[in-house]
């Protein structure tokens, strides 16, 4: 994971925004990490997806950590690198920047990297269209 003042711009393509809404939060007004994850994979599902033309599952996620907590209503950024594609598998870069009001600056939350593979419509691993 890279430091905030080492990366100070997100890696990738914008894949989702949302609003962190109370729901999503814990007693303190925080985001649930659990979440934050689940967030995380429907952005990278949505470019692996893309790729692999089709459907794909999570095979894999790397080590995270979170850099700074994330308020209810924070507007949160996700964005997506692929890293290698594969014959089966594509692996993809995940950031998390968060905009809320008690910051100027955008701030990077977190990042992790997704393994997905390409499954046909019985749930088997397909090979990705060239």
């Amino acid at each position: 994971m890279q430091d905030l003042d080492q990366n100070p711009v997100p890696r990738g393509e914008l894949a989702l925004k949302i609003t962190a809404l109370p729901r999503d939060c814990n007693s303190f007004g925080d985001i649930y990490g659990g979440w934050l994850v689940g967030q995380m994979d429907m952005a990278g599902t949505s470019s692996a997806s893309r790729i692999a033309r089709g459907r794909v599952a999570t095979v894999a996620i790397d080590r995270m950590g979170f850099m700074v907590p994330v308020p209810v209503g924070a507007q949160l950024a996700f964005h997506c690198q692929v890293q290698d594609i594969g014959r089966s598998s594509i692996t993809v870069l995940v950031e998390v920047w968060s905009d809320d009001h008690t910051h100027e600056e955008s701030r990077k939350v977190t990042e992790a990297t997704f393994v997905f593979v390409a499954i046909d419509d019985r749930g088997r691993t397909r090979v990705i269209p060239s």
